[in-house]
């Protein structure tokens, strides 16, 4: 019996989640009501409060969600031993899967990471501070394999590569990448710059002239 109700609330879980995707789709995510929400999933009002208190609930259980997907499919896609060059890009490039599959929730999540409203800041602290730590382990056996330098601030780095990844999907919403392809070949040309700075020794590829010269455009698609 307990698993037959544990499987519902799942279900009626998802529900939720999936009535928000598609609402702040259609109507954006400051349009859409808890109301609204409710009639979407097929549910009473007072059950989706059940679930999650306010909308912000819905959006950080989204948050959850695009940490767990990433770093699964770091797991699934990457070799642990492979150069962090191309763990970063899995991990980001994975990231950016996900949040693309929703663009206006997507857009909502970017602007939330970068300027959180005091009622959902413990709450964002908290999942950064997961992120930072799987980001953080990625670094710190760089380092000890030497892709890094000894003294290099490890919680420094992860934000330097984060903040990289939120100027290439700001690129990518503004209109200045079109493709999957084309971000992530800007995310290489930031990362390879970095780790020329970072790094023990240059790395010997190069990144496109192209896209270094698209790089210096401002973004300003938030």
């Amino acid at each position: 019996m307990g698993g037959i109700r544990e499987s519902k609330k799942r279900q009626t879980r998802e529900a939720i989640m999936a009535a928000a995707m598609r609402l702040f789709a259609e109507e954006g995510y400051e349009r859409t009501s808890m109301e609204m929400l409710a009639r979407e999933a097929g549910i009473g009002k007072g059950t989706i409060y059940g679930y999650f208190p306010t909308k912000d609930a819905i959006f950080l259980a989204y948050c959850e969600e695009e940490i767990d997907f990433a770093f699964a499919a770091l797991e699934r896609l990457s070799d642990p031993a492979a150069p962090l060059l191309e763990q970063l890009l899995t991990l980001f490039t994975s990231q950016f899967a996900f949040v693309t599959r929703n663009p206006e929730f997507g857009r909502h999540l970017v602007r939330e990471m970068a300027f959180p409203r005091p009622a959902s800041q413990e709450a964002s602290r908290q999942l950064d501070g997961r992120y930072i730590s799987g980001v953080g382990a990625l670094l710190e056996a760089a380092r000890e394999r030497g892709e890094l330098k000894e003294d290099c601030d490890i919680f420094l780095a992860t934000v330097h590569f984060y903040s990289f990844y939120l100027v290439a999907l700001s690129g990518w919403y503004g209109g200045y990448t079109r493709t999957p392809e084309e971000v992530e070949g800007s995310l290489r040309a930031l990362f390879i710059q970095a780790f020329n700075g970072l790094g023990r020794e240059p790395l010997a590829e190069q990144a496109d002239a192209g896209l270094i010269e698209r790089l210096k455009h401002p973004f300003t698609g938030l």
